[in-house]
């Protein structure tokens, strides 16, 4: 053996390579996971529990207070099927949802195309047309009250002095007029969503296809149909998705505008839901009515999006 040599020192070398090697195969992997696992574990906790909670309680009599609920079964989902009010909930949402996608979706479409021409000016037309979305529920409802007074109101008096006179109403408090005044308020406060989705999307049109269009001679709605129209088609999938959720779960203009009045003329299924936990303490019940509201609005979604997917790859 060498004078001078180590017989340890290849073994050190070999350990530290090993060391190292373990270390370049398993550090991302533990670093990723000291970052997923508390997120992953708040995910639980506030997600995945309530959740689990609530499909639980969904089959008791909680009342809210008492601390043993009784299990009854499949009853509360039974009761759902044969509540007459929760039915017209559900009408009253489809409305909501309805009156949206055309009047709101449209009107949000419409000024996108007019800003969209805009050359000078955009950042203020944004501004203005999504503030009323940043207003709270409770300040527009009051507002909208205010508005549709029937004695000194703002609407019946225009209507008043237009010689619209025999055409003034009491908005609110008839149920002819009520839900479709809700509506009004709802899709005014909700249109900045639409408008700004469909300005970004229509910003995102390619250009040359547009200029080549013209130059072959396309006018204005065959290149709104032909060109602009399928470029923005996942745009138009995700708002139209959106509002459908947004206008089923309408909730906070409904209570401080009518509290589904007059006669449950315009109760909707949250309010419905909430009603029947905060007021009659039927909480195993309102759980029921969640669990059933938030798997329809689930199937509803998925099925608007595996149509739109299903149309786009037909094309």
């Amino acid at each position: 053996m060498a004078k001078g040599y180590d017989v340890a020192a290849p073994m050190q070398v070999i350990g530290a390579a090993t060391r190292r090697t373990w270390r370049d195969r398993h550090g991302d992997g533990l670093l990723g996971a000291a970052f997923v696992v508390p997120s992953f574990a708040l995910f639980l906790l506030f997600t995945i529990y309530p959740l689990f909670r609530t499909v639980t309680l969904s089959f008791t009599d909680w009342d809210g207070i008492s601390p043993h609920p009784h299990n009854v079964g499949f009853r509360n989902y039974t009761t759902a099927m044969h509540d007459h009010l929760w039915w017209v909930s559900l009408g009253h949402g489809l409305f909501f949802v309805v009156t949206a996608l055309i009047f709101m979706n449209g009107a949000g479409l419409s000024l996108a195309i007019a800003v969209d021409r805009v050359r000078r000016g955009q950042g203020v037309y944004r501004v203005v047309f999504y503030i009323p979305t940043i207003l709270s529920g409770i300040v527009v409802a009051v507002m909208w009250k205010w508005i549709l007074q029937p004695n000194g109101g703002p609407l019946n008096e225009v209507m008043k002095l237009v010689g619209l006179g025999s055409l003034q109403h009491p908005w609110l408090a008839s149920s002819a007029t009520a839900i479709w005044a809700v509506a009004a308020a709802s899709m005014w406060t909700g249109l900045g969503y639409p408008f700004l989705f469909y300005l970004a999307g229509l910003q995102n049109v390619p250009a040359e296809l547009v200029e080549a269009a013209r130059i072959d001679g396309a006018g204005g709605w065959h290149v709104f149909r032909d060109i602009t129209l399928p470029s923005i088609r996942h745009v138009i999938t995700l708002v139209n998705i959106l509002t459908i959720l947004g206008g089923m779960q309408i909730f906070n203009v409904v209570l401080a505008m009518t509290n589904g009045g007059p006669s449950y003329a315009t109760e909707v299924p949250v309010l419905h839901i909430y009603r029947e936990a905060f007021t009659f303490l039927h909480f195993g019940y309102a759980t029921a009515l969640s669990v059933l509201f938030g798997g329809l609005l689930l199937i509803v979604s998925v099925a608007q999006f595996i149509y739109t997917q299903r149309k786009e790859y037909a094309t």
